[in-house]
């Protein structure tokens, strides 16, 4: 059995009882991550323990609090007061921790899903899509990583142009794989607003209702926009459904073409956020 599965944020307790309502085996599931493994909940060190446990049966996509973490680790961005990364950065070994963090996905296909951590641009296919994907993932695991890291922070580009190079190309993918939740129709991406689908600014939309998206034929599943709530579509997911927050960790089953969702309430809360 395959699920999909939200916004973890360190919240290891939530984890814990989401595999035990499952009943999650290893040797016969498989859960799918959709990013922010860590960061702002009680336990992300053992987060990453938990995952990393489930060795092959657990697919994990780095978030942008996944990447904040690598950041920090690397000295190039102070942490924030709201972070609990310092059981991670204070570890012996925390070396291979930021190593096997680095070697985690941005995008991929689960049984016909294209995961995502926030989302993609109405210009991009899905082979498009796992193709830049790959592209920023092959440049996190090798040697350009910290020169990156100095310069991953930041809106421009705005736009997609194919001719892109270096930082800003994939400084560009990075923000639309994510952090995107709106952006126009030609791809233009919009950082200020965080709240729910129906606070768009003049000009833009969720990205998921870009009419001329390249992948409205393709299933998606996503988190990262607590403030949207669930969406539990024939062919959208999206299940950041705040567990940090004081909400839910969610859970779809996605296989053999069955459609269960599974909550687990968490029992412990941040002040409300949207990152």
């Amino acid at each position: 059995m395959h699920y999909l599965i939200g916004d973890l944020q360190g919240c290891c307790d939530a984890l814990e009882r989401l595999l035990q309502t499952l009943d999650f085996s290893p040797s016969r599931d498989h859960v799918h991550l959709l990013g922010d493994l860590v960061n702002r909940g009680p336990d992300s060190l053992g987060t990453l323990r938990r995952l990393r446990s489930l060795g092959s049966s657990a697919t994990c996509l780095l978030g942008n609090h996944d990447l904040h973490l690598l950041a920090v680790a690397a000295g190039v961005r102070k942490p924030n007061r709201k972070d609990t990364l310092d059981p991670i950065l204070n570890a012996p070994d925390r070396e291979a921790w930021l190593d096997w963090l680095r070697q985690r996905k941005l995008a991929d296909l689960a049984q016909g899903w294209l995961t995502v951590h926030a989302g993609v641009v109405p210009q991009w296919d899905t082979a498009e899509v796992l193709r830049l994907a790959g592209e920023v993932e092959t440049m996190i695991q090798g040697p350009e990583l910290p020169e990156f890291l100095k310069v991953m922070y930041g809106n421009t580009p705005a736009r997609w142009d194919p001719g892109q190079r270096g930082a800003d190309r994939w400084r560009y993918v990075i923000n639309v794989l994510t952090r995107i939740r709106f952006c126009t129709a030609d791809g233009t991406l919009e950082f200020e607003s965080k709240d729910g689908a129906d606070t768009a600014p003049s000009g833009f939309k969720p990205w998921f209702e870009q009419p001329q998206r390249l992948t409205a034929m393709q299933p998606i599943a996503f988190g990262h926009w607590s403030t949207l709530g669930l969406i539990n579509q024939p062919d959208l997911l999206a299940l950041d459904t705040g567990c940090v927050w004081g909400g839910a960790l969610s859970a779809v089953r996605v296989d053999g073409g069955r459609r269960e969702l599974t909550q687990v309430q968490c029992n412990q809360a941040q002040a409300p956020g949207a990152d």
